[in-house]
C-alpha cells in the first residue's frame, strides 16, 4: 500500500478506534509469538517514515501506527499511518522508531517486514508478511 503525505490525515482518522470493545471482524489466526519481532523496517522504509514526518511537522506525540482491519481484495489490509498512543498499545522498536500496535492486531503482524521501494517499477510502502496465506496483486490486502 502505497501512502502518500495527501492521504495521511484519512489513514489516521481510520486508525482511531471510537468503541474498543467493537469487533473488527477479523478472523482468528494463531496466537502472538512474544519470541518474534512483530514488525521490522527496512532502512529505507525508516528514512521514508523520518521524511514524512518532518516534511508534515508531526508532533513527537504522534507514533507510527501500523494495523490491519477487514477488507481489500484478499479479506485484511494494511493500514499504516501516524497516531496518539494509547494505554492499550504495545510499544515496538525498529530502526530506531518506535511503532505503536493494538495488541489484537499483533497476531496478524507478528514478523511483518514494511518497506518503501523507490524505483521505477514499485514505490511505496510494501508489506512481507510471514502469516499471509495468500496476498493481493498490490499487495495491500492478505489473508490468513
Amino acid at each position: 500500500m502505497a501512502v502518500h503525505e495527501e492521504n495521511l490525515d484519512d489513514i489516521i482518522a481510520s486508525l482511531i478506534d471510537d468503541d474498543p470493545d467493537e469487533s473488527t471482524g477479523l478472523p482468528e489466526v494463531p496466537a502472538f509469538n512474544p519470541d518474534a519481532d512483530p514488525v521490522i523496517l527496512t532502512e529505507r522504509a525508516a528514512r521514508q517514515i523520518l521524511k514524512i514526518k518532518e516534511k508534515e511537522k508531526l508532533s513527537e506525540e504522534l507514533y507510527l501506527r501500523v494495523a490491519v482491519e477487514g477488507g481489500g481484495c484478499s479479506g485484511l489490509s494494511y493500514k499504516l499511518g501516524f497516531d496518539i498512543r494509547t494505554e492499550e498499545d504495545k510499544i515496538v522498536q525498529s530502526k530506531g522508531l518506535e511503532i505503536i500496535i493494538e495488541p489484537k492486531h499483533l497476531m496478524y503482524l507478528n514478523g511483518i517486514e514494511i518497506d518503501f521501494p523507490d524505483g521505477l517499477d514499485a514505490r511505496g510502502f510494501t508489506f512481507d508478511n510471514p502469516n499471509a496465506s495468500e496476498s493481493c496483486g498490490c499487495g495491500s490486502s492478505f489473508a490468513v
